[in-house]
């Protein structure tokens, strides 16, 4: 089973954090533009059980995805589970009213803007995104995708490149919680 192991900072200076990455000859990816809309289960309520459900749409592509609830209380490690949709707008929209035909409601609608970039650590490639979040702020997000008997190392790997990044203490909320909550 593989976890995703992940921590948020928010981001105060961009242009200070991206002339990091430029030392360290680290490039970032194309800007992608993400609208992810998550959706409350009809019999238990996913604030309450730390999970998500969301539909996530990048340009033409779409995915739904699936995070169980945080196993410790530092990052948001979590089992994740995600697949692809058919590609397009109509039918993003289409298995939005399968889910609430199925009886799951809209929680909410987060929209960012993504650029990615990838750092060498410890025989991993920890992925980095800088995510720009409407009416929520900037946050730099680092991430390893690994085996359950990997998590403390992974948890050490990225706790490590966080101080190296001088990126401050973690956010554990997910977007959608700070988009609702402040």
């Amino acid at each position: 089973m593989l976890y995703e192991v992940e921590q948020k900072h928010r981001l105060e200076n961009l242009a200070d954090f991206e002339q990091k990455l430029q030392q360290r000859e680290i490039p970032l990816g194309p800007v992608q533009h993400q609208m992810d809309s998550y959706f409350n289960h009809p019999s238990r309520e996913f604030a309450q059980t730390d999970e998500a459900f969301r539909i996530r749409q990048v340009g033409e592509l779409n995915f739904v995805t699936y995070k169980g609830p945080k196993v410790d209380q530092v990052t948001k490690t979590r089992q994740e589970l995600e697949m692809p949709l058919t590609p397009g707008a109509a039918a993003a929209a289409d298995f939005t009213r399968l889910l609430v035909a199925l009886g799951f409601t809209p929680a909410g609608t987060v929209c960012k803007t993504r650029r990615a970039f990838s750092i060498p650590r410890a025989g991993h490639a920890v992925v980095g995104c800088i995510d720009e979040i409407l009416d929520v702020g900037i946050f730099v997000e680092l991430e390893l995708t690994v085996d359950q008997g990997e998590l403390d190392n992974a948890r050490q790997i990225i706790a490590s490149l966080a101080d190296e990044l001088e990126l401050g203490s973690g956010e554990r909320r997910s977007y959608l919680e700070i988009f609702l909550n402040g």
